[in-house]
């Protein structure tokens, strides 16, 4: 048998939601099965699946120990201490994610990760104890790829990932990027759209100007700040958040990313000596369309990293940024 005291995070759950995480050893058909039998029970009263768990609620399951082990919690001990927080507050951070940084563990990061080193600064700050947590953790709303960096959005407490997560469906974030293409587009400034299929096995992408059932809409904005040397410095806006989305568009209208290994050149990537997109997430602007609660406060607020990696690096190659001028580029 087992206690658990809902807490804060834990708060506003529904009753299998919360037991799938606080006891993941248990299986979905034992755990429904458990509730439908009170080996489950909510304060000492049958409970239904769907019940809502209040702050105080206390939550027994009266099951064989062997489903009621807690595995292991990520050791987040091991990351790095190295973390560029741009914004904190009681609800959210901003995190300027290096390049070659993953965001969560996979098979070539190991336990050095932007989450895992968020969770080791929250937690020298006393703001989370992962102990005392029984469905929580701090969380990021948004991931960019591990090459490419710039701002992540960190939640730090349940109820502000929640809201994030909405407000992110809802496209209530104007996300901005930076990028060095190889060539010129077309136009100096365009919003443009075409159609995304993603290959899951692969981790690829495919665009097309033709619409299919197995593909997506995508719409991205760029504008042309500068070119030299047959490179061109562009502002990306984007309309729609595909797998990358910007790589495979861009390069879908002949302009690949400098460094692109999936999408690009490898030739001139190779000459320029470049092993990774030169991609920079700068800023983003949060625009409410409803309140979003507690998190009402962030209507309206920009944020960005002006001196990003992409920016130093057309510096280095092209010098500062020259007005864009038709037919005039550097051979």
């Amino acid at each position: 048998m087992r206690s658990f005291t809902v807490n804060a995070n834990d708060a506003g759950q529904r009753l299998d939601k919360f037991v799938s995480k606080a006891c993941p050893m248990i299986p979905q058909s034992g755990m429904y099965k458990a509730i439908r039998t009170k080996k489950i029970k909510i304060n000492r009263k049958r409970c239904e699946i769907s019940t809502r768990l209040c702050e105080g609620d206390v939550v027994d399951i009266y099951l064989p120990d062997d489903m009621l082990v807690i595995p292991d919690k990520d050791d987040f001990t091991a990351a790095s201490s190295d973390i560029d927080i741009i914004y904190e507050d009681e609800n959210i951070l901003l995190v300027n994610k290096p390049s070659g940084l993953s965001v969560h563990e996979d098979d070539r990061s190991g336990a050095d990760t932007l989450i895992n080193r968020l969770k080791r600064y929250l937690s020298d700050k006393g703001e989370y104890d992962a102990d005392s947590e029984h469905s929580f953790a701090p969380a990021l709303c948004n991931r960019i790829d591990r090459n490419t960096d710039g701002i992540v959005i960190a939640a730090k407490n349940a109820e502000s990932l929640r809201l994030m997560n909405e407000i992110i469906k809802e496209r209530e974030i104007d996300k901005r990027y930076l990028c060095i293409t190889v060539g010129t587009p077309p136009k100096d400034s365009d919003i443009i759209t075409a159609y995304l299929y993603k290959d899951e096995k692969t981790n690829t992408v495919t665009v097309s100007d033709r619409s299919t059932p197995a593909n997506k809409k995508i719409i991205t904005g760029y504008t042309v700040i500068g070119t030299n040397d047959g490179l061109s410095l562009a502002d990306i806006r984007l309309y729609t958040g595909r797998t990358h989305q910007i790589r495979a568009h861009m390069a879908h209208i002949g302009c690949p990313l400098l460094g692109d290994g999936k999408y690009g050149d490898n030739r001139i990537n190779r000459s320029r000596g470049m092993r990774s997109q030169a991609l920079s997430s700068y800023g983003l602007t949060f625009s409410f369309r409803t309140g979003h609660g507690r998190l009402s406060y962030l209507d309206g607020k920009s944020f960005t990293i002006s001196d990003n990696e992409t920016k130093r690096l057309w510096d280095k190659l092209c010098g500062q940024v020259q007005p864009m001028r038709r037919g005039t580029e550097k051979k």
